[in-house]
């Protein structure tokens, strides 16, 4: 009798997370090797958490690590939307109060019925906890879950 492997777990990683799994080692990129190899995580966004992290990876604080990997902002870009499943959410809810870019995180994991948001943002959403049953949580947190 063979035993079906467990669901993976499905998130939506926020920009900074992202960020920091593209251009730095450490638990943001393990986070994301796992979703890579299909290791119990499975990672969805939108197209405006995409285009969020193309204009957000354009800044000059991020251009020396980007040239420094080999890779451009377009390889970045391309290659963490080929990773993802895209959803495209109806409704933005206002739930974030000082931080409208964040409510395209909650939308997006609303879309998809995600079990996490993955972030670092600890003035805005991490406080928040939770939101209609999707747990927010950091990368450490996400990695621990899976058994890391």
């Amino acid at each position: 009798m063979s035993s079906a492997s467990p669901r993976p777990i499905v998130a939506v990683l926020d920009t900074n997370v992202v960020i920091a799994a593209l251009v730095w080692n450490g638990t943001p990129g393990k986070l994301m090797a796992r979703a890579t190899e299909g290791n119990g995580i499975a990672l969805a966004s939108s197209p405006a958490l995409i285009n969020e992290l193309a204009n957000t990876l354009v800044l000059p604080r991020f251009s020396n690590r980007i040239r420094e990997s080999g890779h451009s902002v377009a390889d970045l870009v391309t290659s963490y939307s080929q990773l993802v499943r895209l959803v495209d959410p109806r409704d933005v809810p206002r739930v974030v109060p000082d931080d409208l870019d964040d409510d395209h995180v909650i939308a997006a994991a609303l879309a998809v019925g995600a079990d996490y948001i993955v972030t670092g943002d600890r003035a805005h959403l991490l406080p928040i906890g939770q939101h209609q049953k999707i747990a927010i949580i950091t990368p450490r947190q996400c990695l621990d879950l899976l058994g890391s």
